[in-house]
């Protein structure tokens, strides 16, 4: 088997490091919710290799990359239709996944925000993922209200997922070496089956205070309620980034409330 040639507008950077390797299929550790897992990405199969040794998980793949798909095809003929040869973001999942699943693997970087996107649109379905990323995207998945990296993707993912921010990668693990670290981040579905406020609203309020995050709320969420209809709540008069999921809960109620009046 010729091995494959990393991609750039793929963005591919195969990981190396079996130690490594091991440490990310090992962070899957709610298992008693789900038997099945979709890796993404797995170039080679460094991954893949552990995963298929591990007898409580039935393994899929998906990749992108044709090239992949047939060293991989030759590689694990026994996996058949489990190796899907496809673009992860246009994949329909609950075709493939009638339950509850996880999703693992060293992401490309220049699509890993609409991976997160992704599994945010399947929450009730991916209970669990473990995922590499660029250092500073993982950080900023973990971040807390406050921080300069907190902002859409931190507050959308907390709401629904507890995170734990793993350990770091360094580029000469992969080949070829990225020029920035890696990032290893769990994502375990929190009890919050629903919010307790209108998620659509909740979605665009959120959007809406981090796309203008240096104005206050009460300028940024005008395009949302117009500002002659905004009373004096104190979130009015704070940025995006101060407030916790709990408060853009709490002011998407009060925002519902001020629009039905």
């Amino acid at each position: 088997m010729s091995l494959v040639k990393a991609k750039k507008h793929l963005g591919q950077h195969f990981l190396t490091d079996k130690k490594i390797a091991e440490k990310i299929v090992n962070g899957l550790i709610h298992t008693d919710q789900y038997h099945q897992v979709l890796e993404v990405g797995p170039g080679m199969g460094i991954l893949s290799d552990i995963l298929l040794e591990r007898k409580d998980l039935e393994t899929f793949l998906i990749d992108i990359d044709v090239e992949s798909v047939a060293f991989l095809t030759a590689k694990y003929p026994q996996l058949g239709e489990r190796l899907i040869s496809g673009d992860f973001l246009k994949l329909n999942l609950t075709s493939i996944f009638p339950g509850k699943f996880a999703i693992i693997g060293n992401f490309p970087y220049n699509i890993s925000s609409q991976i997160l996107f992704k599994i945010l649109e399947h929450k009730e379905q991916v209970v669990e993922m473990v995922g590499m990323f660029q250092k500073e995207v993982a950080e900023r998945c973990a971040s807390d209200a406050g921080s300069k990296q907190y902002g859409i993707l931190s507050v959308l993912i907390q709401a629904y997922y507890n995170i734990e921010y793993l350990f770091t990668v360094k580029p000469g693990t992969f080949n070829p070496p990225p020029k920035v670290n890696s990032g290893v981040i769990r994502l375990s579905r929190n009890k919050m089956e629903t919010l307790p406020c209108d998620e659509k609203l909740f979605w665009r309020t959120v959007k809406g205070g981090f796309n203008q995050r240096r104005k206050t709320l009460r300028n940024a969420l005008s395009g949302t309620i117009p500002k002659d209809k905004m009373d004096n709540h104190v979130f009015f008069d704070k940025r995006a980034e101060q407030l916790t999921v709990a408060d853009f809960i709490t002011l998407t109620q009060h925002l519902t409330m001020l629009m039905q009046a």
